[in-house]
């Protein structure tokens, strides 16, 4: 059986796959790093990368390539490097040598530790103020709401059990956040840091656009780690808040309705003069469809079919591996 697994999603990158894969080749050899596999996946490349991959595959016996017919995203090219690799161990990187693969080993070495996976740190990353930044607000906002202590979730060079894979589907831009996906299942997520290098070759396939995107996956994540079998904890908790203070602001209403008329008030409270009345009708309208759609969620949770456990099996005296549903 393969022992390691490159998977490297690529999109125009013809000019630094050769040296990619020679660095990588160098890098197993000198330590004795046997039987690898490199998969290079084109996704949707518009240059010469797919010549390229086909050179190299006819001349390297450890290089594969996979070519999408257009562009379908980073998750997409992942999950089928995943599918088709072999090795127990799997490593993630791009193909923009900004990522060493002398980092390779000590990767490697934080797995024999006893943790499932392994992601890197680019402490120090030459990538232009505008991309920094950004990420670093990404970071710590994903950092707060997984309660995952790592500091750069959008790091591509990461190290996998191949167990953890096979458990987690990716989709949309769900790949950034596989570390948090992976915690949720009860799996030991680890970092080191990382030598990152400057872009020499091509431009950064990525711009201002992956933050709101970035923010509604975060969204996603969150819930589908804490509430995606019990939404109703979170549905019918926001929509019982809800019907709660509606029905406490109407309650405080009708009191001083009735308190003004009772006294004689020459200014007695008329319901339909006061916006904080369409205020609790609406809170109360509001908490009713929450709860409702709460209920609705657990119904579809309930019957959904799903055959993947919620759980995942570390050990069992039946067998000497994990034991997961595809």
């Amino acid at each position: 059986m393969t022992q390691l697994s490159f998977v490297i999603p690529l999109l125009n990158e013809q000019s630094t796959l050769c040296e990619l894969v020679d660095r990588i080749e160098s890098v197993c050899q000198s330590n004795a790093i046997t039987p690898f596999e490199i998969l290079l996946i084109d996704d949707g490349s518009s240059d010469e990368s797919w010549n390229e991959i086909e050179r190299l595959a006819k001349s390297k016996s450890t290089v594969h390539g996979i070519r999408f017919r257009r562009n379908f995203g980073k998750a997409a090219a992942l999950s089928a490097g995943f599918q088709q690799a072999t090795g127990k161990t799997i490593i993630t990187m791009d193909a923009d040598l900004q990522d060493d693969p002398k980092e390779i080993p000590r990767m490697l070495a934080k797995l024999d530790e006893g943790y499932e996976v392994v992601s890197g740190w680019k402490q120090r990353r030459f990538d232009p103020w505008h991309k920094r930044w950004p990420s670093k607000v990404f970071n710590g906002i994903l950092r707060y709401f997984s309660r995952l202590p790592l500091h750069d979730f959008n790091c591509g060079f990461k190290a996998y059990r191949k167990e953890v894979l096979e458990e987690i589907s990716l989709y949309g831009e769900m790949h950034r956040f596989i570390p948090v996906l992976a915690a949720a299942r009860g799996y030991r997520v680890a970092e080191i840091t990382v030598e990152h290098h400057p872009r020499l070759h091509g431009q950064s396939k990525y711009g201002w656009s992956r933050i709101p995107k970035g923010l509604m996956d975060l969204a996603t994540v969150v819930f589908l780690t804490r509430f995606r079998y019990r939404p109703q904890h979170l549905l019918g908790g926001l929509g019982g808040c809800l019907l709660l203070l509606g029905s406490a602001l109407l309650v405080t209403l009708m009191i001083a309705w009735v308190w003004t008329r009772a006294i004689g008030s020459p200014t007695p409270v008329h319901l339909h003069e006061r916006a904080s009345f369409f205020v609790a009708i609406l809170l109360i309208m509001l908490g009713i469809q929450s709860f409702a759609t709460g209920l609705l969620a657990e119904l579809l949770v309930a019957n959904s079919g799903n055959t993947r456990p919620i759980y995942s099996i570390a050990k069992s005296t039946t067998t000497t591996s994990n034991q997961h549903l595809p």
